[in-house]
């Protein structure tokens, strides 16, 4: 199915790429060891000349960190160790001087414990702040034991309920025990949600990624999960609190008023599968968000019941995930959230393909010319655009700083049905999944530390040793780099708006697990992107399947589009390894 001019919807934010920014770990201006805003404001440029339209800035609210800012204390506060809120007026006015926007991160389904809005809460079941959250009753066996009110699992391990002495209830927090859940059930939540977007649009920032936005809505009655995991009491209750009964009355209260401001807006759904939900959300005269973050692709290597399980997958199951979505997005007017990383994602080119050092710079212009050229806005998280890895194998635990991890291997420290080789395991999951990974400073220069921060100074995390081989300013030298690829295939969407921003998308070899190929259509305009999945030499039949007569090279990961006109005047290309070319025919 092909649209006409007339049946598309165009928008500024279906054109805008976004290029999201972990600030602890960005760059460090006073020389602490840890990011910041000053920090930010000093690589614009960097950011401006890759070719982005949208800057995300992550937590970088007044917090005690126990989830590195995602338990917010204050929302109309910045962070000491990140700046204030006058640094957050500079960086809104360097991103506008240079054409770009900033997107602000909108944590509001839970909160910090040492936010005032909680203190006041568990102070009393009288106090009006009571029902900001959500407080529920013990339940007792026949022995007369205490219990939590279900058995919903905690996204960091063990029970989301937490019991508090104070006023003999308990609290739910989905996340950290820190991290108590807002009851959006109560209008004056919601009021204080609108407060807080309103005090950030009026400053001048273009709009929200919203952090588990599908969580606000859960079922009253709270039932128990079903028993999916025998080895654990706690359960996954995701059918009961995502995706709730009220959340697109909540989210059409959001979008009525991010509508007033003309703003982007993205939404963290986990656990939706099913599209015409998503539909419900992000479907263009629906008035509530614009794209989501789907995590199909991203879950893809996890086990059975634990994400630190080994996992497996090929290629297909991979192209099949991102045919469901492209074709159904495209097909009923909604619009797509382009990622391989963000901030609790392992180094695509480790989870993706894991190359070999070698094939490095070869497999991160792969994973970039596949994924920016699809229909939605694509994502680029720091450090993505050098390739950037995973945190080195020989780690020792006490490097690692993300509580989901540690929680997790606490848990297994403390279970006596734990041996060896199940421990050795969860470490080298670690390696590969840790939201760690994604979390290492970035490598702006072979000076020590990266570049991060000053060479006498201990960074907050350890800086991956592998800088002085890969870093941005040395890549900014070289017009080869993947840095400059990168911009090449952004400027390349923008250049032919019409076809991979507004075309159509279909899967080309279908059953290949070494090639991922497709095509864009806009009527008459047609293009090809072409990718060799693997670190061998491979022909790919063109006649065979379907592609005759290219017209033009538009794009080459090895050379220059001129040089490669040749190779695909055959019936059959020639393809190295992890190469991508783009063609129009």
């Amino acid at each position: 199915m092909t649209k006409s001019a007339n049946q598309i919807h165009r928008a500024w934010w279906k054109e805008s790429s976004v290029y999201q920014i972990w600030p602890a770990s960005f760059k460090d201006s006073n020389d602490d060891g840890i990011g910041d805003i000053p920090g930010i404001i000093s690589k614009l440029d960097h950011i401006k000349d890759l070719g982005i339209d949208i800057v995300w800035l992550c937590p970088s609210y007044k917090s005690p960190q126990v989830d590195m800012g995602y338990d917010i204390a204050d929302y109309y506060n910045i962070a000491d160790e990140y700046g204030t809120v006058a640094d957050v007026d500079k960086l809104i006015k360097g991103c506008h001087d240079r054409g770009m926007k900033l997107l602000m991160d909108l944590v509001v389904n839970h909160t910090s414990d040492q936010i005032e809005w909680f203190k006041q809460s568990r102070s009393s079941k009288d106090n009006e702040y009571r029902n900001w959250y959500v407080w529920k009753p013990a339940k007792y066996d026949e022995q007369g034991n205490r219990h939590p009110p279900n058995n919903w699992v905690s996204h960091f391990q063990g029970s989301a309920w937490e019991w508090d002495e104070l006023t003999g209830e308990y609290y739910l927090h989905l996340y950290a025990t820190e991290q108590p859940d807002l009851n959006w059930e109560h209008p004056p939540v919601r009021k204080a949600v609108e407060e807080i977007m309103r005090f950030w649009l009026d400053k001048g920032a273009d709009g929200f990624r919203m952090d588990v936005i599908n969580f606000i809505s859960k079922y009253q009655d709270f039932p128990d999960a079903p028993i999916k995991d025998p080895r654990t009491p706690w359960q996954w209750g995701d059918k009961w609190y995502a995706n709730g009964p009220r959340l697109h009355e909540y989210l059409q209260f959001v979008g009525s008023i991010l509508k007033e401001y003309d703003t982007f807006s993205v939404g963290e759904m986990p656990f939706v599968t099913d599209t015409n939900e998503v539909l419900r959300a992000v479907q263009y005269d629906r008035n509530e968000i614009n794209m989501i973050f789907n995590f199909e692709h991203v879950d893809i290597d996890h086990g059975k019941y634990d994400k630190f399980e080994p996992g497996s997958w090929k290629l297909t199951d991979l192209k099949a995930f991102f045919e469901r979505w492209q074709k159904f997005m495209y097909e009923n007017d909604g619009w797509n959230a382009l990622y391989w990383e963000n901030h609790d994602q392992p180094r695509s080119i480790d989870r993706y393909v894991n190359a070999k050092e070698e094939y490095r710079s070869a497999a991160g212009k792969m994973l970039a010319t596949v994924l920016a050229l699809k229909s939605g806005s694509p994502f680029v998280y720091q450090g993505q655009e050098i390739g950037m890895r995973n945190v080195p194998v020989e780690w020792d635990m006490d490097e690692y700083k993300d509580i989901d991890c540690l929680n997790h291997w606490y848990r297994l420290l403390k279970n006596p049905k734990a041996d060896d080789k199940t421990k050795q395991i969860a470490r080298q999951e670690y390696q590969k999944k840790s939201r760690d990974n994604g979390r290492t400073p970035v490598q702006w220069s072979p000076a020590p530390n990266g570049g991060f921060t000053g060479p006498n100074v201990k960074p907050w995390m350890s800086v991956n040793p592998d800088y002085q081989l890969v870093n941005a300013e040395d890549q900014a030298q070289d017009p080869g780099s993947l840095y400059h690829y990168w911009a090449s295939v952004l400027k390349l969407r923008k250049q032919y708006l019409d076809i991979f921003v507004y075309g159509n998308y279909e899967l080309v070899d279908r059953d290949s697990q070494e090639i991922f190929a497709y095509t864009r259509q806009y009527e008459a305009q047609k293009a090809l992107v072409l990718a060799n999945w693997t670190d061998k030499e491979l022909d790919w039949d063109a006649a065979g399947n379907g592609i005759t007569g290219a017209k033009d090279v538009l794009l080459n990961s090895y050379e220059s589009a001129e040089g490669a006109k040749k190779r695909v005047s055959t019936a059959k290309w020639s393809l190295r390894p992890y190469e991508a070319i783009v063609v129009l025919v």
